[in-house]
């Protein structure tokens, strides 16, 4: 059984995956941070340039520097930013404290004796991907077809047991800084955290949401034309920590009887 690699590789470097077969010729170069592509496989050396993957036909962003195709400054400072936005906004990226972690950018408000005035911290996630899309990467290099049976999803449950557990405590440091984080998504990703987290939706500018999703989605680029893509902000909802922890301690059990019936099955050696 063969299956060709395109149904599975959205894009290479940025680039429709059948205008990108041979990346090296590119220099791997990323044209979203403008430097070598830093992504990375266990199974190959070099950068592994693959930015977002087809599921079911619905085009998945892979790698959080997709991201920087939009304009996240402008659309944190018309979406998210409470209050006046400042007119000349510094960022600072990749921004680290200990006890911290890193945000991947900061966009602040500083003024004549460099003080920050204010701050709101971006974060970008994309969705992991379960088992490997790496033998369609090969197929692609090779203008072949991928050959066998490849196995590969989209691990929504790992991003969202990690990355909200972290959300909530960043949402807490900035609660008390008097800012806010803004977490930025692809929608489907949105999506999955509602189905599964009943958090609050809230006004991303009000001073009770210190948790911010400020949402994309592929679209056409109006530009380029397809089958050229681009990532294109939908909506900004926001939330608090405390929502989030709420939602995410406090989901309704499943069914009890249930259970038991599953301990007596292994206890009897079902």
């Amino acid at each position: 059984m063969s299956r060709d690699p395109l149904t599975i590789i959205a894009e290479v470097l940025g680039e429709p995956a059948d205008q990108m077969r041979n990346p090296v010729n590119a220099g791997y170069q990323c044209p979203f941070i403008n430097s070598v592509c830093t992504k990375r496989s266990q199974r190959m050396q070099g950068s592994y340039p693959v930015c977002s993957i087809y599921r079911k036909t619905i085009q998945h962003c892979v790698c959080p520097k997709r991201f920087y195709q939009a304009d996240l400054v402008a659309d944190v400072l018309a979406h998210c930013w409470a209050g006046t936005p400042p007119t000349a906004p510094q960022v600072a990226y990749e921004v680290q404290m200990k006890g911290f972690g890193m945000v991947d950018l900061v966009i602040a408000d500083i003024d004549a004796t460099n003080t920050v005035r204010s701050f709101v911290s971006v974060e970008l996630q994309a969705v992991d991907i379960t088992g490997s899309v790496e033998p369609a990467y090969q197929a692609l290099l090779g203008n072949a077809q991928v050959e066998g049976k490849i196995s590969y999803g989209l691990n929504w449950a790992n991003v969202r047991k990690r990355y909200v557990s972290q959300l909530i405590s960043k949402g807490f440091y900035h609660h008390h800084w008097g800012s806010k984080i803004v977490s930025v998504l692809q929608e489907p990703l949105y999506a999955q955290f509602r189905h599964y987290i009943p958090f609050d939706e809230l006004d991303p500018k009000a001073g009770t949401s210190n948790v911010v999703f400020m949402l994309y989605d592929f679209q056409d680029d109006p530009d380029r034309g397809a089958p050229h893509r681009r990532l294109t902000f939908t909506r900004a909802i926001g939330t608090s920590h405390n929502s989030l922890m709420t939602g995410a301690l406090y989901r309704t059990p499943p069914d009890r009887a249930v259970f038991c019936q599953r301990i007596l099955e292994r206890l009897n050696g079902a």
